[in-house]
């Protein structure tokens, strides 16, 4: 994994699934209550999988992460805060996930939120944006951050 910085981005490669656990590892290592976390890229990018390993980094390694693509949302009751996965890709306009108890997840809990431009002016502007693409066999991460992340960012990169 090898990255470069400019202010508050990072541009992060991940030759494989390994990478992609490694830095799954230092995001869950750093989240705090009340943190969002905006997972952007097409189908097949990663999204789910860098999720998966990062609910593993902070429960017992043997958690079940099924997909929230048909259910929308999945949570995780984890020792420091409840963890919300959002998948919206399937919700028709931002106000549906209200019904998802989106606000409960940004007032309290750690909020990682796949399809996020589907919320709309409701994404809260204070967030880390991890922006997933394919880049040769591997993926690659464009990370940048406001609020509480600007700091924080740093401590992605190896």
């Amino acid at each position: 994994m090898t990255g470069s910085k400019s202010a508050a981005l990072l541009v992060i490669d991940l030759p494989g699934e390994a990478a992609t656990a490694r830095l799954a590892g230092r995001l869950a290592a750093l989240l705090r209550p009340r943190d969002v976390v905006a997972l952007h890229g097409g189908l097949g990018t990663g999204k789910t999988s860098l999720v998966r390993a990062a609910i593993r980094t902070l429960g017992d390694g043997r958690e079940v992460v099924p997909s929230p693509t048909f259910t929308l949302v999945q949570t995780y009751e984890l020792p420091e805060f409840t963890l919300w996965h959002f998948d919206l890709f399937r919700i028709k306009a931002p106000e549906d996930a209200f019904e998802l108890d989106i606000e409960e997840a940004f007032a309290s809990g750690v909020s990682l939120i796949e399809w996020p431009d589907r919320l709309g002016q409701w994404l809260p502007a204070a967030r880390l944006d991890i922006a997933l693409s394919f880049a040769g066999p591997g993926r690659r991460a464009t990370i940048s951050g406001n609020g509480g992340w600007t700091a924080r960012i740093a401590a992605l990169d190896d």
